[in-house]
């Protein structure tokens, strides 16, 4: 009697942020996981508010502008 044949399968490739939260839980504790997480997120929410202040700005400087210019 044979054996059967062996098929080797081809393993995914993970992606590099899978890789990189694979080195990241290797080397952090979870509670210094967490904490950067956070600061990412922090980060995040930091540059939408900046670009919200850019965008009123804008709107308010083409009101002034279009306020000066009709009188």
């Amino acid at each position: 009697m044979q054996a059967a044949p062996v098929r080797a399968t081809a393993l995914p490739i993970p992606s590099v942020s899978g890789a990189l939260r694979a080195v990241e839980s290797l080397l952090m504790r979870n509670g210094q996981r967490t904490a950067r997480r956070n600061a990412w997120t922090a980060v995040l929410e930091d540059r939408r508010r900046a670009e919200d202040r850019r965008a009123a700005q804008h709107v308010l400087e083409a009101a002034a502008t279009r306020s000066t210019s009709a009188t």
